[in-house]
Parts: C-alpha cells; structure tokens; sequence
C-alpha cells in the first residue's frame, strides 16, 4: 500500500519546526528516521495531513558526557549509540540491548527519540530509560519541561508529549562504579519485539544488592517498574533461593494482556523465568 496524502515539511532549525507543530497540533506527525512510522502511513494506520522531517537538525544530534549525566540528542541513531564508547563507558544497559533492537539496517536509519516517542510497549528503549532513571526533554513554542522517563509513557503507543511539543534530548544518569545491570527478552526471532522483557539495573557490595529497579516490559500497556523486586532485594544478600523469590513475585505483580503471544499466565511464565535469568547473571562474580 501507499501512504495518504501530506504536506512534507523540512524545518531548517528547531524552532521552525516547533512553529509548525503549533500551527497544526494533531494533524502534523515528526518524521526521524521513519522505521515506525513510514509503515504505519503505508498501511494507513495514521493519516497526517503534514509530514515534519526532522532528520537532518543538527541541534537534535550528539552525544556528550554532563556532569554526572550522558546527553543524548533525540535524532541519534540507534547505531550511533550502540557504537558510542562514552554510552558503552557510562551506560552498559542501553549498549546491552542495542543488539536487541530490531535489525542492523533499522539501527541504522531508527533514532532513540523516535523509538521513545513511538512508545511501543515491546520496544527496549523505553524500558531502559525506565529502569535507569532518565529523563526525557520535550520543547514546544512556549518552553521546554523535563519529565521523568517513568510518567512519560503512558499506555500503548501513548505518551506525555503535547501535541506542540517535541522531544529533543535524553539525560541518563551515568553508572556508579560498583553498579550492575541486565538486561533479557524472549522473542519469536532475534530483532522481533519482544514478547516479554527485562531490564535491571542495581548497586552491589559484595553479595548485598540495593537500588534494584527491574522493569519488565512487552506484556503490559507500558514498561513497569517492580515493587516487588526492589523491596525484596532491598540491602540483602542475594542468594539463588531469593532470585527465584523475586521472580515468583515479580511474575505476580504483573499484569499481562493476551495477545496472539500468548495468555496472561504463559507471559507470566515467561517474565518468571527471564527475571531469575537476569538477577542471576547480575550476581554471578565477574559482573561486580
């Protein structure tokens, strides 16, 4: 199929761009590297009627180091970031799913900020900014405000963006230096979405593991972050029986939806055993 008809529009500077989503809200859908959305217009599942090419602003590009933070410019293609030696230095958990993220050729066309825009639940992104703490940047005509990656995604394909809005960059938070992350997902192929995820992050002393945030992802409307699993593993030591403990009730605490994937209790299955995958490889020795 083709897509419908649309104005294109390609914005010499942000601002001009912001100036055009202001002037047509709704109706006007931002255009990175289009590996989502080209197929949607395709299959007219989306008809905007102006297209704003956002590709080739400078000012939404780059990586650098900030304090204690690693700027990522929304326009960054995912295989930017998976090559990036400061990502790679500072932020082990995204350079860990790079290679989940669909196939080299969508890596080297998709965009970070189109992928968290996107806000599909299967989508690994999302759930890394989530369990690290980022925060996302959204600019329109009148301001800019940050919000934390965890309010940001809202349901399926749904976000906190406005409609004049438009997101420019991404803040995480460097790793500290005694911290470990995992990250797992079960898929139908490499480079699918995933049918259930997880992404994991934590600080560890020895056998003890704090700040444990595990979100599991692609089974729910958005990627969730574990009470369960914090709390109980909360300043404790870490042994193989309480792994399975916080899998169990992390595998619990979710809450599926049915899909052609499969029914609640197998994704629950499946998050159960991915979750005692993940911890298990976060305390195994060589990864302090």
């Amino acid at each position: 199929m083709k897509p419908p008809k649309f104005k294109y529009l390609r914005p010499g500077t942000i601002d001009d761009a912001l100036a055009v989503l202001k002037q047509h809200g709704n109706d006007a859908y931002v255009l990175a590297g289009g590996q989502s959305l080209m197929p949607t217009l395709n299959l007219r599942l989306a008809e905007p009627m102006v297209l704003i090419d956002i590709s080739r602003l400078e000012s939404l590009r780059g990586l650098k180091e900030e304090g204690d933070q690693i700027k990522i410019g929304a326009a960054v293609s995912h295989a930017e970031v998976a090559a990036s030696p400061l990502v790679n230095k500072h932020l082990p958990l995204v350079t860990g799913a790079m290679p989940y993220v669909a196939h080299r050729a969508v890596r080297n066309r998709g965009t970070i900020g189109g992928s968290l825009s996107h806000a599909d639940p299967a989508a690994e992104l999302p759930a890394c900014a989530v369990a690290m703490g980022a925060t996302l940047t959204l600019c329109s005509a009148s301001g800019h405000r940050d919000v934390p990656a965890s309010e940001f995604f809202q349901g399926v394909m749904s976000t906190a963006r406005q409609e004049d809005e438009l997101l420019t960059h991404i803040h995480f938070p460097a790793s500290a230096a005694n911290e470990v992350w995992g990250f797992n997902e079960l898929s139908r192929r490499h480079g699918d979405f995933a049918i259930v995820g997880v992404a994991a992050r934590g600080l560890r002393q020895n056998d003890i593991l704090s700040d444990l945030r595990l979100v599991v992802f692609g089974c729910e409307e958005r990627p969730v972050v574990s009470a369960a699993a914090a709390d109980l593993a909360k300043n404790r030591e870490i042994t193989q029986d309480q792994i399975k403990q916080i899998a169990g009730a992390v595998s619990e605490e979710i809450n599926p939806m049915s899909d052609l994937n499969g029914t609640p209790e197998t994704k629950r299955r499946q998050a159960q055993a991915l979750v005692q995958r993940t911890l298990s490889a976060m305390m195994e020795p060589s990864t302090s």
